[in-house]
């Protein structure tokens, strides 16, 4: 669904509390990439995304914003931290595994659209094993047979390509087996079955070594290739009907789609949808320090320059071009300028975004008005207890303001403050509440004050606790 930029300002405005004019950029950034895809052709070639770069404290709202836009769209997205890569040619992640980690994340966003598409088909099959395990065949005796010779064969269908799989002994399915097997089907189909338990056997879920990385930034899936040269290992599992049901419409779903075109709409998903968040750049600016070429520093800008201009990566996928892929950058800039990163960097990232200072005001609406707001979070969790919170207008006032004057006091950590307070103010309750036997608890204005407002005015105090 095509969005306009208002109302994907509006959709933000629920999780996201001020900072207007971030918002209303980044709407028009992402509305743009809308905008380019009906021109033609050759138009299109010619416009380049209009990169950001999100300037603010922490705790203002940069990376939620990113992360809530990407989830308007729909938009294959990808946070990095720009602190955890390194120059080329020393020991760290390369600046092309944040597009290797884009085309991974289109890749399942594709392959979750087209699993839904065969959802049913594959929900037929899977119940059909379902209804198999859950009432056997009857197994036949096993023949003698030669292991020499069943080696030889096996190294024969490796030489022509084939891999060896375990032959399947389905037993013999008697007129018993089969009415008891309609009998189950028809439980099944009505969700009679839901919580009985079986034995299942699933593909092991080990994580692949190291290696596989080192290979990746290559281009090369190490796991595809070993995965080619010898059967999937496989481990037996006790679980739930409806568990094991959620896996065979999986496995089965797998079976029915394409990959060849879900790696081929994934990777055109993200070279003109794909978002790449990049926190913390103001830590690879040089600032004070000017010594050129210092590592994860200069270094890694110039590294970050051709993925942001325009490049091709090799991924396990296919190439990606990144020439039409959004970059947002965001950094508090507290002891660096936008002007300390180097003048080809600066000149990709042309749309510069302020955020503001969070208000009392903000905090109090932080407090209660998003969909995800931190008292609406501590009364759901309290809640589960049997114990009703209420908290009263003064109490979130009182919150805010000690929430501002803490910010003020030591570092300005912006919202995040909001959950140390809350945190503090509420760990009797949290502690006592599975314990407690009444149902109904106000946190009022005086509560606040009691609990935490002398540690607010202690300095000291303050530093260590809040």
């Amino acid at each position: 669904m095509v969005k306009t930029p208002k109302e994907i300002v509006a959709e933000l405005d629920a999780y996201v509390i001020g900072q207007d004019d971030a918002k209303r950029a980044v709407a028009v950034a992402l509305y743009n990439r809308y905008r380019r895809m009906q021109l033609s052709d050759d138009m299109q070639r010619e416009i380049t995304p209009k990169n950001l770069l999100m300037i603010g404290p922490t705790g203002v709202g940069k990376t939620e914003i990113a992360r809530r836009l990407a989830k308007v769209v729909n938009a294959p997205f990808v946070k990095v931290e720009a602190t955890k890569f390194t120059e080329v040619g020393y020991v760290g992640r390369d600046v092309e595994s944040m597009v290797r980690d884009l085309a991974d994340v289109a890749v399942a966003m594709e392959e979750e659209r087209q699993f839904a598409q065969v959802r049913d088909r594959a929900r037929r099959q899977a119940d059909k094993r379902l209804v198999k395990l859950l009432v056997p065949a009857i197994k036949k005796e096993k023949k003698n047979t030669n292991p020499m010779a069943d080696m030889m064969s096996m190294l024969q269908g490796l030489q022509n390509g084939n891999v060896p799989t375990p032959a399947q002994d389905e037993g013999e399915v008697t007129d018993e087996v089969r009415n008891q097997r309609l009998s189950v089907a028809e439980q099944l189909e009505k969700g009679l079955l839901e919580d009985q338990e079986l034995t299942v056997t699933v593909a092991d879920a080990k994580k692949q070594s190291g290696m596989n990385d080192m290979y990746g930034q290559m281009g090369i899936d190490l796991g595809d290739m070993l995965g080619n040269m010898m059967p999937q290992k496989k481990v037996q599992r006790t679980m739930t009907v409806k568990e094991a049901r959620e896996i065979f419409i999986r496995e089965e779903s797998d079976k029915l789609v394409n990959h060849a075109d879900i790696y081929h709409d994934a990777i055109q998903s993200a070279e003109n949808n794909g978002i790449i968040f990049i926190d913390e750049i103001d830590k690879i600016a040089a600032g004070d320090k000017k010594t050129s070429g210092e590592v994860s520093r200069e270094g890694v800008q110039r590294d970050i320059l051709p993925i942001v201009e325009g490049s091709q990566v090799n991924t396990k996928y296919g190439p990606l071009s990144t020439d039409h892929v959004l970059f947002i950058g965001s950094g508090a800039f507290a002891t660096a300028k936008p002007s300390d990163l180097i003048p080809e960097l600066q000149g990709r990232f042309p749309i510069r975004v302020e955020l503001n200072d969070l208000t009392q005001e903000d905090f109090v609406r932080i407090l209660t008005e998003p969909d995800n707001a931190l008292v609406k979070q501590y009364i759901a969790l309290i809640g589960t207890d049997g114990v009703h919170v209420t908290f009263t207008k003064e109490a979130i006032e009182k919150i805010a303001a000690i929430a501002i004057r803490v910010n003020r006091d030591t570092d300005n950590i912006g919202a995040r403050r909001l959950a140390t307070i809350l945190e503090k103010l509420l760990e009797d309750v949290l502690y006592e509440g599975p314990d407690m036997q009444m149902g109904d608890i106000t946190v009022t204005e005086q509560y606040v004050d009691n609990k935490i407002g002398n540690i607010a005015a202690d300095k000291d105090m303050t530093r260590f606790i809040l």
